[in-house]
């Protein structure tokens, strides 16, 4: 039986703006390394209906997440600024590789 990819939802304020960032950015750099995965995009404040862990297996928010959730967080902003980008795109491959 084959592994399901691995499914990365996306957080921000909006579910709109800095989200789509980390995504363009996270995909392509997961691509480069033969990774491919499965994402959603969403608010923060949406976060508690849509983040199951029977199926998220990675959050990555560009915004803080005020829940306590069963499922691993990587804080992205860095995706934004740039300051740090590679480590957290790196501590997003450990996730998902």
């Amino acid at each position: 039986m084959a592994n399901r990819k691995k499914n990365i939802l996306f957080v921000c304020a909006t579910g709109i703006a800095t989200s789509t960032v980390a995504t363009e950015k996270t995909l392509e750099y997961l691509k480069d390394k033969g990774i491919s995965v499965t994402y959603t995009q969403t608010n923060v404040a949406s976060l508690p209906e849509v983040a199951n862990p029977a199926t998220v297996d990675l959050i990555v928010a560009t915004t803080q997440v005020p829940f306590d959730l069963d499922i691993p967080v990587v804080h992205a902003l860095s995706l934004i600024t740039g300051i740090g980008a590679d480590q957290t795109l790196e501590q997003i491959y450990d996730y998902v590789k």
